[in-house]
């Protein structure tokens, strides 16, 4: 095992390359160290003083002690609070560390916790390198709250500092959001607070407890990463990583495609996806197809692929999924990583691909809709050779367009009827299907669930990072420091806001905002092209203010709520047609405008 304890009186540090050992990268561009006083600073008992940061970070200490200063101390780094002290002995991963150091006067010194043995663990037969973080920091961990006993006389805020890892790419105002909820205000910043420290290694990490990168948790990083800062570097450096180093899940290989396609939508660049468009072929799960187009999940191919179908984790999260050898999950996960596949074959000018993989998907379509679906209930099988319908075998497919457009609010309706019968990381598309097809309302209210599997319980018991479950009751090993709970970060933006490109680029995009049953909501979106700022309400009639970069335009769908009403833009009456519940502007916007939907007395 290799560890890295290193420390250095510089408090803020930037490294900009790659430092490798052999061909494992021990960590990424970019990454930087920030000071950080504490919020607040008591004294629970005498000598003991407790010094709050705020919010999670990961980090290390440096202390200033005063001229005469001398002896030891006791240096307490924690996650949570137990009865107004650190707590000493806290549930699964969340973290705790003391370290004892000696005071020689006022010289300034970096107080660090001695590496981990399993996020720095270099050979491993169970997982890949962990992503470590560079020697000069000294050993860095997620931590909120300080506690130090010994210390003599004031501690003031300028005697001790966080040295807090964040990408240095990083800009806090790059994003905002704002609704008329204050419940959900406050989830989409747990979560994009989340993105901004999670991405501490310079690569997605799976959380402090391996540090190591994971295919699904990436891609939903990387989505949440889009909609709230300006880096596209630090999804690609994972993914070359990720391809170097995959993980056992069979869902996962497709998600490596899903980075891939999410690259090419927000950046248009068809270079990069240009030199790694073969390699992407083998994470479709073409290899284990049967006669019919389905995908087989055979025991004994698994064994040796070591891989095992996941469909959530930890199994309690899978709605009593019942696996079969043809499973609905993973096809559904093999349907969508094809029809990617053929759109980048397009974009690549691969024409004989695409139409591959075109004839591929519509086969298999077929077969998928055949043997696995139930016409009647507009709901899957978890299989063939099953009756059994967990809410995962329908979320999938709704998420992924696979269902028939007659039946996909029927599918929408009986999945929040459910409720969050799944993890914080399949949210992602079980919230993503609902606001895709009429149910924003109802994704809204999971999000804000008074129970304990909602961000709300997050929020409710004191989170400034998302967790890795809904409650440590459903997951007890797990940590409070990951980034695959950070749906609402892209999914609030793109839906509530509906800011999304309408080609790869973002040189024209779509403005479709969905109220959800809010009174008004407002916002920032980066974009590789520059922000665009929405700000709706519904006070007298539905107004939106749109802010577009230069060279950008918009088509722009807003709701129809009243049964009559015209579209005004900028104050003049404009060419509009109705299509069920959506007013859509005939003619595309660019600027500063203001379109309004005026009811008709």
């Amino acid at each position: 095992m290799l560890s890295f304890g290193c420390s250095v009186r510089s408090s803020f540090i930037l490294l900009s390359h790659l430092s490798l050992i052999g061909t494992v990268e021990l960590f990424a561009a970019d990454v930087r160290l920030v000071e950080q006083s504490p919020v607040l600073i008591s004294s629970p008992t005498p000598e003991v003083f407790l010094a709050d940061f705020g919010k999670v970070a990961f980090g290390n200490l440096q202390l200033v002690p005063g001229l005469d200063a001398a002896g030891k101390i006791t240096v307490h780094f924690g996650e949570k609070l137990k009865d107004g002290r650190i707590d000493r002995n806290p549930p699964g991963s969340v973290r705790y560390q003391a370290v004892t150091v000696n005071l020689n006067g006022d010289q300034s010194l970096i107080v660090a916790p001695p590496a981990d043995a399993r996020n720095t663990e270099q050979v491993s037969n169970r997982h890949p390198p962990a992503v470590l973080t560079p020697c000069e920091w000294g050993v860095v961990l997620p931590f909120r709250w300080i506690e130090i006993e010994g210390w003599s006389g004031e501690l003031n805020a300028d005697q001790i500092v966080r040295r807090a890892a964040f990408p240095s790419s990083w800009e806090d105002d790059a994003a905002s959001f704002e609704s008329s909820d204050p419940m959900l205000n406050r989830i989409w910043e747990l979560c994009r607070y989340t993105i901004k420290a999670a991405t501490f290694a310079g690569v997605y990490v799976d959380g402090d407890r391996e540090r190591i990168s994971y295919e699904a948790d990436s891609y939903v990083t990387q989505l949440s990463h889009y909609y709230t800062g300006n880096d596209i570097q630090m999804a690609r450096d994972t993914h070359d990583r990720l391809m170097q180093y995959e993980t056992w899940p069979t869902e996962c290989a497709p998600h490596m495609i899903f980075m891939v396609h999410a690259d090419w939508l927000h950046t248009g660049d068809t270079e990069w996806l240009a030199s790694r468009y073969e390699a992407l072929k083998g994470k479709a799960l073409l290899d284990r197809v049967r006669a019919d187009g389905l995908v087989a999940s055979d025991r004994g191919q698994l064994r040796q692929l070591k891989k095992s179908d996941l469909v959530d984790w930890l199994p309690g999260e899978r709605d009593g999924y019942v696996f079969t050898e043809v499973n609905t999950v993973v096809n559904a996960f093999h349907l969508a990583a094809i029809a990617k596949m053929a759109e980048l074959a397009l974009a690549l000018g691969k024409t004989e691909d695409a139409r591959d993989f075109q004839s591929r998907f519509s086969r298999t379509h077929a077969e998928f809709q055949r043997q696995l679906f139930d016409a009647e209930t507009g709901i899957y099988h978890d299989g063939i050779g099953t009756r059994h319908t967990s809410q995962h075998a329908t979320i999938f497919p709704l998420a992924f367009g696979l269902i028939p457009a007659d039946k996909r609010q029927q599918a929408a309706g009986w999945l929040h009827t459910q409720g969050m019968q799944c993890s914080v990381f399949v949210a992602q598309y079980l919230l993503e299907g609902l606001f895709q097809n009429g149910a924003g309302k109802e994704a809204i209210e999971l999000m804000t669930a008074p129970t304990d599997r909602s961000w709300r319980h997050m929020i409710d018991s004191g989170a400034t990072m998302t967790w890795e479950a809904w409650d440590q009751k459903y997951k007890p090993n797990q940590d409070w420091n990951h980034s695959w709970g950070t749906a609402p970060a892209n999914l609030l933006p793109r839906f509530v806001l509906g800011v999304q490109t309408r080609e790869p680029g973002w040189q024209r995009v779509l403005i479709r905002p969905c109220p959800a049953g809010l009174a008004s909501a407002k916002g920032k979106i980066p974009t590789p092209r520059g922000p665009i700022f929405v700000d709706w309400n519904r006070k007298s009639a539905f107004q939106i203010s749109i802010m577009l970069p230069d060279g950008v335009t918009a088509k722009v769908e807003l709701p129809a709520e009243a049964s009559v009403g015209e579209v005004y833009v900028n104050g003049n009456k404009a060419n509009a047609r109705r299509l069920e519940s959506s007013w859509i502007v005939d003619d595309e916007v660019s600027g500063t405008v203001t379109v309004e939907v005026r009811r008709q007395p």
